[in-house]
């Protein structure tokens, strides 16, 4: 491959997960699991199930009565004997429905007071059966959605710790949430103490993934508290992908025991710096409580489920769509749905390949262009870690520093006016031809699919809001662009030396170490006058990731 003139360096990537995919549980019963499963199943599962029921029932019963008659449900906490009978009565009936489940719960340290901290954050969250946090920590509210409130029996049991509610039909929920929280921890002891699952999803423990900011808001001390199970056969932990709710409930019923530790680690006070910066209060609770548990911590949040179970519809990998969306979105500063649209454009590309994963020759394809020096170094610079491929995560860092800043309304002007040869505002497939063929260097390239592509009303010649529209929705086209007038600044400035150092009346050829037709020094001239020295080339290439 020919040395370029202008090099555009190659940065660094964002350091790589150090999990791959904290949303999976890939385990699967042994025939020697499934064979104990089954016979210890047909003695404990109807027992277990009998009892839970019983329990179940009684709870419900004692939730009705706390919260019989309630005066202002909903908006003032419960008191006096609603309240004992819910912490006391609710409290024990868990605590004896995890026994009939045949958990060993092993608790170390103690919780805090609601003086000493308003708030637990709990994790790692792995399991609907993380729920015995709330027996250890006398029943305190919790955050749920609106809709379990309406479940037959469980959702009146819920209903009596006076959880906070979080509507999906809501707009403004997320922020009225975080208020109501703030509310609550404020209120300095009127409302119960709020149990947090920070991580806002379940995982597979191996790490802790980004906290969520509701429970570090209200700037008020928190309590971590720890989960672990340390059983050599998990039957216990529920993510994206794995056993399903059904299948963990069945599973866990017909072991004989299943262990369970919580710690509660020291109250974690916030500094004033803490204070006024929640991410950072965030941040470093979820440091402590990561080294307690000797795991690491990822920039994974809920927004990679998603990504992932929408990789999975796009017949993609699921691991394809974890991208550490909060590294990348608070880096490169992208919302939600601009990512998701590029995850559909990148399944289009590599929908043909092996693996979700785009090659050269997708690549090439997808830009409708042949396989050449030019291309193969675009295709270098999305292939950050050099392994020849592009997954999604190198695609959106690539679009989002490669491309997208240099795909602005400015260089879509001048790229058009590059092309437009003749100033007569449109654009032939000739004169597109020729400025495609010297910035690949095939002279010989037939250019007429893509100038079809791009001819949207099929005149045979392009308006400037046909190139915009195009270029707007294909940035990789902008380095290309880009690169091609770098390279003619580059010949101008060469040139200018040359005719500067010769004695007048005689010329030297310019010789160039990248491809330029005939046509160049009109388009130079043209687009690039002499004596401007503004660098138009896409920034990308100073920003430090």
């Amino acid at each position: 491959m020919a040395p370029r003139v202008l090099p555009l360096p190659r940065q660094q990537s964002f350091s790589p997960p150090t999990v791959p995919n904290p949303f999976v549980h890939p385990g699967r019963l042994s025939a020697a699991d499934k064979l104990r499963t089954v016979l210890q199943g047909i003695i404990l599962l109807p027992l277990r199930v009998i009892c839970i029921v019983f329990i179940l029932l009684l709870a419900w019963l004692s939730a009705s009565i706390a919260t019989c008659c309630q005066p202002g449900r909903g908006f003032l906490p419960l008191k006096g004997w609603r309240r004992r009978m819910i912490q006391t009565t609710l409290s024990s009936l868990t605590r004896m429905a995890y026994f009939v489940m045949g958990f060993q719960v092993k608790v170390k340290g103690k919780a805090a007071s609601i003086q000493e901290a308003p708030i637990f954050v709990a994790a790692p969250h792995s399991s609907f059966f993380d729920a015995i946090i709330c027996a250890l920590t006398g029943m305190p509210s919790i955050v749920s959605r609106a809709e379990n409130l309406s479940t037959p029996v469980f959702g009146t049991i819920l209903g009596s710790l006076q959880p906070v509610a979080v509507s999906r039909q809501d707009p403004d929920s997320r922020k009225n949430t975080v208020a109501e929280i703030t509310r609550r921890a404020l209120s300095r002891g009127q409302w119960p103490q709020i149990l947090i699952f920070p991580e806002g999803t379940c995982t597979n423990r191996s790490c802790l993934i980004t906290f969520k900011q509701g429970a570090f808001v209200p700037r008020v001390p928190v309590q971590p508290v720890l989960l672990r199970y340390p059983n050599k056969l998990d039957t216990v932990t529920w993510t994206w992908q794995g056993y399903s709710f059904k299948e963990l409930c069945v599973m866990t019923l017909c072991q004989i025991f299943t262990r369970l530790e919580v710690e509660f680690l020291p109250v974690h006070v916030p500094t004033e710096e803490e204070k006024n910066d929640p991410i950072l209060f965030a941040n470093r609770v979820r440091q402590t409580m990561a080294n307690a548990l000797n795991v690491p911590v990822t920039d994974h949040t809920f927004e990679d489920c998603r990504l992932m179970i929408s990789a999975g519809q796009l017949t993609l990998p699921m691991e394809a769509g974890l991208v550490e969306f909060t590294k990348i979105s608070k880096k490169l500063n992208l919302k939600w749905n601009h990512v998701r649209e590029q995850l559909d454009t990148f399944a289009a590309i590599a929908s043909a390949s092996k693996g979700g994963r785009i090659g050269i020759e997708e690549f090439a394809e997808y830009l409708k262009l042949p396989i050449s020096d030019v291309l193969r170094e675009l295709f270098l610079l999305f292939d950050r870690n050099g392994d020849g491929t592009i997954d999604f995560r190198e695609y959106v860092i690539g679009l989002s520093i490669l491309c997208n800043p240099a795909n602005t309304e400015e260089t879509i002007r001048m790229a058009f006016k590059l092309f437009d040869m003749d100033e007569d505002g449109t654009i032939t497939e000739d004169e597109f031809a020729s400025i495609i063929q010297s910035a690949l260097g095939l002279p010989e390239l037939d250019v007429s699919v893509l100038f079809k592509e791009i001819d949207a009303d099929e005149t045979g010649k392009l308006s400037y809001d046909e190139f915009k529209n195009f270029a707007l929705k294909h940035p990789e086209y902008a380095t290309l662009f880009t690169t091609y007038l770098d390279l003619q600044r580059h010949q101008l400035g060469v040139f200018e030396e040359h005719d500067t150092e010769l004695p007048k009346g005689k010329h030297s050829p310019v010789r160039s170490t990248a491809p330029v037709s005939e046509t160049t020094p009109l388009v130079r001239n043209k687009v690039c006058p002499e004596g401007n020295e503004e660098d138009s080339s896409s920034t990308s290439d100073k920003k430090d990731d």
